[in-house]
């Protein structure tokens, strides 16, 4: 009786040994670090850790450690100031191919690292950042599918030899068309109910007797077009933020049209801004491959011609004329290129890109074009003592491919380097720009020394309650107490560990719901220590009343914990935001005190007292004798 086999033992020891593992990265904080990573194909390899190296001694400033990883390099330094110092320095010893960004990198030891042991996330309330509140113009991103519609349209009838007069959208919204006659109004109706089903087409009269076709987008096209550009322009603010460097940013939708975005740990909240708010662009131009790079070097430039440079900073000559820009491009996607097995990227035009594109290629088979990337930053600069702000425009050649055949509404570029250039390329072709524009309607920022100031009181609120806890146990209960404290220990760590294993994000509510598990958690050992107390007064053996007391008491402590745990799941499943931080800290707070009040305080009781043969006192308050 009250003895566990030997292997039970061994796995509670085995869990607990493994929470405390997990739980350790979150005492030892952060670092101030600069983080370094390509953005323009460069390579981060030793020989970028050299060059940051020698920069940073050449200027004096003293790092704490250096760290190649996979992506990226990340350099820390011992406070705020020198990281700020070494930022300039770091950004000019590497020019624009590379992205310097301020970070806090977790100061976890090596030997945890190597475990897979890293600390939870904090969210913008504890570690301090920038909140954005961004609402898409919805009106803008139907105007553009209506016009995408007409040049559609337009294509559409010219093939197929329908005479009309005009096609334009109107102001007030929909596509007016006006047609030579009756007849060729009849069959471009067909066309267009055919190959449009998505369209809506209702004959109208003017004021001089002629009957035209207005065309509207269905109420489905236009809640799937909301949702495309709404889902773009997430995907399109992910690629800015990773600029940043944010180890847990969260963007997300809200609602129909609106984006929050989260940025915990930014320290440059004004770089923040000015890159989610960036614009992007792309142009196709021809290769000139007639005149001489190195005469355009030395500046002589010919007159039609104009001087790029590639991702690996080659020099490569450009036609000022523009093919075609980016504004037509409706969809992009990576593949293999099924004539040399090599990775390429599939670019699907609108029918008014087509049109232009085809002309444009017709002549130019079997020479190269190139894909020029163009994006527009403003930064804010320090000039002659004055934060100014600055816009810079940056022009890089992605790609420069051979043309196979005359181009239309699809086609491929092919000649890259890997299957991760094709993927990385066509984000950039699908996601360069914005699907439509944003607006910050509401931005807030969180200090850093408030981010600390909440976790100071959020620490303080649960180590206070945890002692007024311990203290109550302790006097109420003696010996049973102390193993009912050591179990709401282990309830804490157990917690802790998980949501570090889980990589989740603790914000206040989080730190709330921590407080307010160890509050629940020890209900469940009141329970089994008042049953053992019961069972000691209606005269049974202690040995009897520990064990009747553990087993009769489960079934009530598995009752509450399942109603809560109802609770939790429901406040995750409808709740958003921090409710769902909450929630999941609840709910995985209840499954660590179901195992610490009932298996490990068991188990401790087991050690003390059923290994004697024979007992005639415990102590467990009052009733502390048979």
């Amino acid at each position: 009786m009250n003895r566990y086999p030997t292997w039970k033992y061994a796995l509670i020891a085995i869990i607990n040994l493994v929470g405390v593992i997990y739980a350790l990265p979150n005492l030892y904080g952060s670092d101030p670090a600069l983080q370094i990573s390509s953005s323009r194909g460069a390579e981060i390899s030793e020989l970028t850790e050299l060059q940051i190296s020698t920069a940073l001694d050449e200027a004096n400033i003293k790092t704490k450690t250096i760290e190649l990883g996979e992506n990226n390099l990340i350099v820390r330094f011992t406070n705020e100031e020198i990281q700020l110092k070494a930022q300039s320095i770091v950004k000019q010893s590497l020019g624009k191919s590379y992205v310097v960004a301020l970070n806090l990198a977790p100061s976890t030891p090596l030997w945890l690292r190597k475990l897979g042991a890293e600390p939870m996330f904090l969210g913008l309330d504890l570690r301090g950042g920038v909140h954005f509140l961004m609402e898409v113009d919805m009106e803008a991103a139907i105007s553009k599918a209506e016009e995408r519609y007409v040049s559609d349209l337009r294509s559409l009838l010219r093939e197929n030899k329908v005479r009309y007069k005009t096609i334009s959208r109107k102001e007030q919204g929909g596509v007016l068309i006006r047609f030579t006659d009756a007849a060729q109004q009849s069959e471009g109706d067909r066309l267009i109910n055919k190959d449009y089903r998505d369209l809506k087409l209702n004959q109208i009269e003017n004021n001089f007797g002629e009957t035209q076709t207005l065309i509207t987008i269905s109420e489905k096209s236009i809640k799937e077009t909301m949702k495309n550009a709404l889902q773009q322009n997430i995907t399109t603010l992910r690629k800015r933020v990773n600029e940043l460097g944010v180890a847990e940013p969260i963007i997300q939708q809200q609602g129909d049209r609106r984006i929050v975005v989260q940025l915990p740990g930014v320290q440059d909240t004004a770089r923040a801004k000015e890159i989610l708010g960036a614009t992007a662009t792309l142009e196709f131009r021809m290769v000139d491959d007639e005149h001489s790079i190195q005469d355009a070097l030395d500046g002589k430039v010919p007159a039609g011609s104009k001087l790029y440079r590639e991702r690996d900073n080659r020099p490569i000559l450009l036609d000022k004329q523009v093919m075609l820009s980016g504004d037509y491009i409706i969809d992009a996607a990576s593949g293999i290129d099924p004539v040399n097995g090599g990775p390429d990227v599939t670019i699907t035009l609108d029918g008014k890109g087509a049109q232009i594109f085809s002309r444009a290629t017709k002549d130019e088979v079997g020479k190269r074009m190139a894909v020029v990337f163009i994006e527009t930053k403003t930064e804010i600069v320090e000039q002659d003592g004055e934060m100014v702000r600055t816009k810079e425009t940056i022009e890089e050649v992605i790609n420069a491919a051979t043309i196979k055949e005359q181009l239309g509404k699809r086609f491929h570029i092919t000649g890259l380097d890997s299957t991760e250039e094709a993927r990385n390329l066509a984000l950039l072709l699908r996601a360069g720009a914005l699907a439509a524009p944003i607006n910050i309607i509401e931005e807030r920022t969180v200090g850093p020394s408030l981010g600390a100031e909440n976790i100071e009181r959020g620490f303080h609120a649960v180590w206070a309650g945890f002692a007024a806890i311990a203290i109550f146990m302790i006097i109420y209960y003696l010996m049973f107490g102390v193993t009912a404290v050591v179990a709401l220990a282990v309830n804490v760590v157990l917690l802790i560990a998980l949501l570090s294993m889980l990589q989740a994000t603790l914000t206040l509510p989080g730190m709330a719901g921590i407080a307010l598990t160890v509050g629940m958690a020890i209900d469940a050992n009141v329970l089994i220590n008042e049953r053992i107390r019961e069972e000691l007064r209606n005269g049974n053996s202690p040995h009897a009343s520990i064990n009747a007391g553990y087993e009769r008491a489960f079934g009530t402590i598995l009752d509450t914990n399942i109603t809560t745990l109802i609770a939790g799941l429901a406040l995750f499943i409808f709740g958003t935001g921090s409710i769902r931080g909450f929630a999941v800290v609840l709910c995985l707070g209840i499954l660590t005190s179901m195992f610490s009040a009932v298996m490990v305080s068991r188990s401790l009781v087991n050690l003390n007292y059923g290994s004697r043969r024979k007992l005639t006192r415990i102590a467990i308050g009052n009733t502390a004798w048979k």
